[in-house]
């Protein structure tokens, strides 16, 4: 099972931004989102990164040009570097630890596959989601993900008996260049609970599950 389009044209890509993250998107695109609790990440570790990526927009802005592939490149490495670091050190309350509230969000990722998008991977980590999914024709991602958060999140307090924010606003998605990055986005969001030490992690599907020889084959072409 593989994307319908695995090399979005460069020319097709949009780029939009909100809050602190720019947001790259393509017709047919494939993405891997991340999106996490309210409390997941110090305000320190946000403005550190908003920073560094802020200097690199507007250094090509000023220019009066796009940002090059490598600056792109750039941008997705501070994202690992500063967020995707501290997350795996389970920051703040970890909402999604308990069981029946990562089943809720298990539940609500896999209730509009096959019809409003296509999922390819999916990992509820105790403080944030990741998800590898193609919105299909006529269903934008920031809708998909808007339903996801707003309907978890009302779930979740009732589960919890609280009230408030659930889910940062924000949500970081990367647009998948080609199959290798595709792959390689499958291997990350596998490996994201040994990564973070999590053992026996139950909160993890893709698509390949029951192909493993199929995604190890392709895996090894690729390296």
């Amino acid at each position: 099972m593989q994307p319908q389009s695995q090399n979005p044209d460069p020319e097709a890509i949009n780029i939009r931004s909100r809050g602190y993250l720019p947001h790259w998107t393509a017709q047919d695109g494939t993405y891997f989102v991340t999106f996490r609790l309210f409390d997941s990440l110090p305000r320190s570790v946000l403005d550190d990164y908003k920073f560094e990526r802020e200097n690199i927009i507007i250094t090509a802005k000023q220019i009066k040009r796009k940002l090059t592939d490598a600056e792109k490149q750039r941008v997705k490495e501070l994202y690992e570097e500063k967020i995707e670091r501290s997350l795996d050190a389970r920051a703040g309350a970890c909402y999604l630890h308990n069981p029946k509230i990562a089943g809720l969000i298990a539940d609500a990722l896999r209730h509009f596959h096959g019809t409003r998008y296509q999922l390819f991977a999916w990992c509820v980590m105790p403080n944030h989601v990741h998800v590898l999914v193609q919105p299909a024709a006529g269903h934008e991602l920031e809708d998909i993900l808007h339903t996801w958060k707003s309907y978890t999140a009302h779930e979740a307090n009732k589960i919890l008996k609280r009230t408030g924010a659930f889910w940062q606003r924000e949500y970081y998605d990367h647009l998948i260049r080609n199959e290798e990055d595709f792959v390689n986005h499958i291997d990350y969001v596998l490996k994201n609970p040994s990564v973070a030490r999590l053992k026996d992690w139950k909160w993890i599907w893709s698509a390949f599950s029951d192909c493993k020889d199929d995604f190890q084959l392709q895996r090894r072409q690729i390296s």
